[in-house]
């Protein structure tokens, strides 16, 4: 006997549960309701944040440069990431409340996945603005104009959307098994595949496919650009040179292994880490959304004389 909205296997149709259970963080039920507090904190800390960075560089002219630019996209990039899975994860640490429903979850995954592509690729093109400034700072301007940055940044954008948008259309013609119960605190793709009762093997290359096309490609770029750099800074015949060189990078570099590290942890541990602890694993899956929100904005804020200038100034 099949209950109602889910799908036999032996059925030729389409269907999908109404709603998935979201556990959380398997195996740290009892201590959800704790740890919750440090999570809310975290996520007011990047809300607040974010939001006063984006109205500073909005509201003062002079910071209408490439760097603020992709600073000011970066940070709202966060505030999706954020709000897009803070508030339901507080709500099953809290009230208990696991129900997601199925194009709520896809709608979640959607934006989870990517504004986390667009991220990649902000980061990836303020590599490459580091890179241009150091090593051809005469031609900065001219290379890295406004028109080149707003068309920049919504290439980054136009990426996620396309590359990620099959994956939801792929789950959403997929056969559900009776199985609705997520081990997770939101809706990953891989997360929600295990679910599938069909040959998931589409979704899993496609899945790989992405992960290569982003993180792959954004990486080997940023490495590139930061090879360039170190070469060009060792060159200089000035150790104060070289510290201020060095000085301009490092919170880029902060920024970058905060977003990578956790990003690279959780999409290997789904695919080929099963010996790692499921508290582990989502636990790096939550702050891998959490962390970069809540760094970006004071790193930044903190390093950047301008920023912090303007931030004193208010």
């Amino acid at each position: 006997v099949v209950k109602k909205g889910f799908m036999s296997l032996n059925s030729t149709a389409f269907s999908h549960p109404p709603y998935f259970l979201l556990i959380g963080i398997p195996g740290l039920e009892k201590e959800q309701f704790w740890i919750a507090f440090p999570f809310c904190i975290m996520c007011a800390i990047a809300v607040l944040g974010n939001i006063a960075l984006l109205l500073i560089i909005m509201a003062e002219p002079s910071l209408h440069e490439p760097m603020y630019l992709f600073l000011a996209m970066l940070a709202f990039t966060d505030l999706v990431l954020s709000t897009s899975t803070l508030p339901k994860m507080l709500g099953i640490f809290w009230l208990g409340s696991r129900e997601i429903g199925f194009l709520c979850c896809l709608a979640q995954l959607f934006f989870i996945h990517t504004f986390s592509s667009v991220e990649s690729g902000v980061l990836m093109a303020m590599a490459l603005d580091r890179y241009i400034a150091i090593c051809h700072p005469l031609r900065h301007s001219s290379i890295l104009s406004v028109p080149v940055v707003v068309a920049l940044e919504s290439l980054v954008l136009v990426r996620g959307v396309l590359l990620v948008s099959p994956l939801c259309f792929l789950l959403h013609r997929m056969p559900f098994c009776q199985h609705h119960v997520i081990s997770h605190s939101y809706c990953e793709h891989m997360a929600v595949v295990k679910l599938v009762c069909g040959d998931t093997r589409v979704n899993v290359i496609y899945g790989l496919f992405v992960a290569f096309i982003v993180i792959g490609s954004d990486m080997i770029l940023i490495s590139v650009s930061y090879t360039m750099i170190l070469r060009v800074v060792m060159r200089l015949s000035s150790a104060e040179a070289r510290l201020k060189a060095f000085s301009t990078c490092a919170s880029h570099v902060c920024v970058i292994l905060a977003f990578y590290v956790p990003a690279l942890f959780t999409f290997l541990t789904h695919r080929f880490g099963q010996s790692i602890p499921p508290p582990v694993h989502i636990m790096v899956a939550n702050l891998y959304l959490l962390v970069p929100p809540v760094l970006n904005p004071i790193v930044y804020g903190v390093r950047t004389k301008k920023l912090w200038d303007r931030v004193v100034l208010l």
